[in-house]
């Protein structure tokens, strides 16, 4: 998963330098429209190489924005284990493992105002198993 996430990155910020910028702080909406611009640069560049095998169990099928929002969609192979079982079992470790490695790698983004959300489908079912928000305030502080 840290794969894909650093080919989000260097992809927006391979990109990114294509956007007109003025120097110094923009006004807020004018940053917003620029979040917009760059999120709609990630889904392009990103959206070429999928669907993504992420690990044996996970593939990363799309990527699209809602606003300067990133939603990524993954499909779990839950093997045996039924939706329910998966969600009621594994929610919090994932929740966890995936906050914690959004904050880590796109810290930046997040502090931009470019916030992500990961949702989780079954393979099988396509049925919904877990959705995560994450923005800065999911984050704990972390040292630059």
């Amino acid at each position: 998963m840290h794969k894909i996430i650093f080919m989000v990155i260097f992809s927006t910020l391979l990109f990114s330098s294509e956007i007109q910028t003025r120097p110094g702080v923009l006004p807020e909406k004018e940053m917003q429209a620029q979040n917009v611009i760059i999120a709609e640069m990630v889904v392009k560049e990103t959206s070429k190489s999928l669907p993504q095998v992420v690990d044996k169990y996970t593939t990363l099928a799309s990527v699209k924005n809602q606003g300067a929002t990133l939603i990524y969609t993954f499909e779990i192979n839950t093997g045996s284990k039924s939706d329910e079982a998966v969600r009621k079992e594994d929610r919090t470790r994932m929740k966890e493992a995936v906050t914690m490695g959004v904050c880590k790698t796109t810290y930046k983004f997040l502090q931009a105002g470019i916030d992500t959300s990961y949702v989780y489908i079954s393979e099988k079912s396509k049925a919904k198993l877990f959705e995560f928000n994450i923005s800065l305030e999911d984050c704990p502080v972390i040292l630059e």
